[in-house]
């Protein structure tokens, strides 16, 4: 493995993770996922990724999952730098998923905590710390965690974090999901071993990027103007920057009640965006009201058309 990273890519910005949409008869929605990368593609995004929350991947098949994978690549032509979420029980079921999406052309892996048994306590963080490296070995991409305890019930101390950096020299990258005060504590640990990136849909997005925050993983509905704010803090603009963000904040903070509110209402400010409707919820534990569809509606039509 070439510890050097000198191939590796530059990740930095605004990088929207698809959502899964799903057709009338509760299968992936083939042209909406099409026109969803093409609108992505369209905003001139730095990257995208896929089989994250916002992708409901726990509700996905391994096969559809691969197909996830599958037409991500196809639909971007190769013009965006794909990252892959990649989830399992096991080690094994990781590394085989993993290898299937480097095999498709995903550029760079975040690794989820494996999920347990309904009923069953986390296991202490040494237990997560050598499933990591696990995964994690032998593989000559940059590699990442999601270290979301506050969504997903366990994550890595910023010590553990440093120590799994000097084990494994392929830990080039962190998505965190947390406060901005949090995640300043984990940049000072880890942020000169590789980036970091925060999600929770863009909350306090300028306070992250003043931590030191690489940038941001997020939902496509409003992330092509969170990727204007970027570029604007990006090249010394703050002023401009915190005058874009009052702008889209509201939205943001509309979705981000819940994960259920951002599936159920941010997947449909994003299709409205876009040119199309949602067909039908999967398991969802949310279902629209008549006053969150027109305040949803208001926030798509301030958004303005995604290309």
């Amino acid at each position: 493995m070439d510890s050097s990273r000198t191939s590796e890519p530059r990740i930095a910005g605004i990088y929207p993770i698809l959502y899964a949409y799903f057709d009338r008869h509760n299968q992936l929605d083939r042209e909406a996922m099409r026109r969803q990368m093409q609108a992505v593609v369209g905003a001139r995004a730095p990257g995208v990724a896929v089989l994250g929350l916002a992708t409901e991947v726990n509700k996905l098949s391994r096969v559809e999952r691969e197909q996830v994978i599958q037409w991500a690549i196809e639909d971007s032509g190769g013009a965006l730098p794909l990252a892959v979420t990649v989830s399992g029980t096991s080690v094994e079921a990781q590394r085989e998923l993993a290898r299937f999406a480097l095999a498709q052309g995903a550029s760079w892996l975040i690794l989820q905590p494996p999920s347990l048994p309904p009923g069953t306590a986390p296991q202490p963080e040494t237990f997560y710390f050598d499933f990591f490296a696990a995964v994690m070995d032998g593989f000559d991409v940059p590699m990442g965690i999601q270290n979301a305890p506050e969504y997903l019930g366990v994550g890595l101390s910023p010590d553990s974090l440093e120590r799994l950096a000097v084990r494994c020299p392929n830990f080039r990258l962190l998505k965190g999901e947390g406060p901005s005060i949090v995640l300043a504590e984990t940049i000072a640990r880890v942020g000169h071993l590789m980036p970091v990136l925060n999600g929770r849909g863009g909350l306090e997005l300028l306070d992250n990027l003043h931590a030191g925050c690489a940038g941001m993983i997020v939902a496509p509905d409003c992330f092509d103007w969170q990727q204007r704010v970027y570029e604007a803090f990006a090249n010394g603009d703050v002023a401009r920057a915190e005058t874009l963000y009052r702008e889209v904040l509201p939205g943001i903070v509309f979705v981000m009640q819940s994960l259920d509110t951002l599936i159920c209402y941010g997947k449909r400010i994003a299709a409205w965006r876009m040119g199309f409707e949602v067909q039908h919820d999967r398991d969802t534990k949310l279902l629209p009201s008549r006053f969150g569809l027109e305040a949803a509606r208001r926030f798509a039509h301030t958004l303005g058309p995604l290309p």
